[in-house]
């Protein structure tokens, strides 16, 4: 009953808006606004299943049923299917391809990603409408919302014949949240695909109808390893020295104090683990440590991340921080850092703003408001960035809503046809 009473106020809702807005659209755009309304109940249908299978990154059986899922869609729209399987050792599920291939218009690479961060372990969440404008799910609008848009958006196209000739790659990764190492592997063949296409749009999470991502920063990480000179804790500052300790908070103070003030550089120790014993283990960024209130402490190590706009931001900052831990140790300890590369950013360019425009254009055409740019600090990284370099992109397409990656994650069930809507016509109008 929810589910109808939802379906039937998104249909007055929609009808307001494109009342007086049909004379800006093509007799054809209208009819795929009305297809979009004819199958909003199957769509509706859609989200509800794949939000309550778990696809926790690592569950790779979840994973897989999602896109085994999506698949029978995109096969129904005359999508040639592939699942690109990952080696054992990477231990992820793999990504689904759907493709299609013509000689008409812009060709398009469009992103999802099938996994969530809420793993099998974790406490449940199924798909729960909590009024008629809003539903609480795991993965609702991160990103099984924007996975279902593209579906949804593409089943209209199809339906009025309008995939024929085009040339589309969707492209849902199954490890996006949590990406599989070497990247080399995990995302070889994403990149490859994407540079035979023109322009790579994300339907990650929408911050409202109005706001788009033409930048995201990137993500790096770093480890610092200190070592102090043990002893009793009475002769700490003196013949003992600081400790390892005491460097760690130096040099991260240091961090803080030559390098918080940049736009768009952040860097944020996420593990800080001292003491007369530290094992480390990097691969699952966890510590046990040993230590007393008397002992000078000979160990710390502290892992962390490094967000940045460009490659250049990105190199600056990694030259400073070595800087800072290789100047002025303190007495009686030593220090080095290693970096780690992660997603690159996607950087501003003119091509991603030119997108902006035109969806924009379209926006109006349907009696809403103008579409811009977000703040790229704002935003995590994502897998769009891995191929910015290589292709004019446009990110956060997808569905509204609050709480992403927390347990009362919900999605604004108002905005979604709208942005399905607009997803719609942005394909139609890139690809004719």
């Amino acid at each position: 009953m929810l589910l109808r009473k939802w379906v039937l106020c998104c249909t007055i809702i929609c009808c307001s808006f494109f009342t007086s807005a049909q004379t800006n659209l093509s007799k054809t755009e209208q009819k795929i606004i009305a297809a979009i309304d004819a199958t909003m109940v199957s769509t509706q249908q859609l989200l509800i299943e794949s939000v309550n299978i778990n696809s926790g990154t690592m569950n790779i059986a979840g994973v897989k049923k999602v896109g085994a899922l999506y698949q029978k869609e995109f096969e129904a729209m005359g999508f040639t299917c592939e699942w690109i399987a990952m080696p054992d050792s990477v231990k992820r599920a793999g990504h689904l391809v759907a493709t299609r291939k013509g000689k008409k218009g812009k060709r398009l690479f469009l992103i999802g990603h099938l996994d969530t961060v809420f793993e099998p372990d974790m406490p449940t969440n199924p798909y729960r409408l909590l009024n008629d404008s809003t539903a609480t799910g795991q993965g609702l609008n991160d990103m099984k919302g924007g996975d279902v848009m593209v579906i949804a958006s593409l089943k209209a196209l199809h339906s009025l014949g309008l995939l024929k000739d085009v040339s589309i790659t969707v492209y849902f990764t199954g490890d996006e949240e949590n990406a599989g190492h070497p990247r080399q592997v995990t995302r070889g063949d994403f990149i490859e695909r994407a540079q035979q296409s023109d322009i790579a749009l994300g339907f990650e999470t929408a911050v409202g109808l109005y706001t788009v991502a033409t930048a995201r920063r990137g993500a790096s990480g770093w480890v610092l390893e200190v070592e102090g000179k043990q002893g009793h804790s009475s002769g700490v500052f003196a013949n003992g020295g600081y400790g390892a300790i005491y460097e760690a908070v130096r040099i991260i103070n240091e961090f803080r104090m030559q390098l918080s003030t940049q736009e768009f550089l952040t860097f944020n120790p996420g593990l800080f683990a001292g003491g007369a014993e530290v094992n480390y283990n990097a691969e699952q960024q966890q510590a046990s440590i040993q230590g007393k209130t008397n002992i000078i402490a000979p160990k710390t190590v502290v892992n962390g991340d490094l967000r940045f706009i460009s490659e250049t931001q990105k190199e600056t900052a990694r030259e400073k921080m070595k800087a800072i831990v290789n100047n002025n140790n303190l007495k009686g300890t030593s220090a080095t850092i290693r970096f780690t590369d992660g997603i690159p950013a996607m950087s501003p360019k003119p091509a991603n703003d030119s997108l902006v425009q035109q969806l924009s254009a379209i926006s109006i055409a349907m009696g809403l408001d103008n579409v811009q740019a977000g703040n790229p600090g704002s935003r995590g990284a994502g897998d769009i960035s891995y191929i910015a370099s290589y292709v004019a992109c446009l990110d956060g397409l997808g569905a509204s809503g609050r709480g992403a990656h927390a347990p009362g994650e919900t999605i604004n069930l108002k905005e979604y046809p709208l942005l399905i809507k607009r997803a719609a016509l942005f394909i139609y109008r890139l690809t004719r």
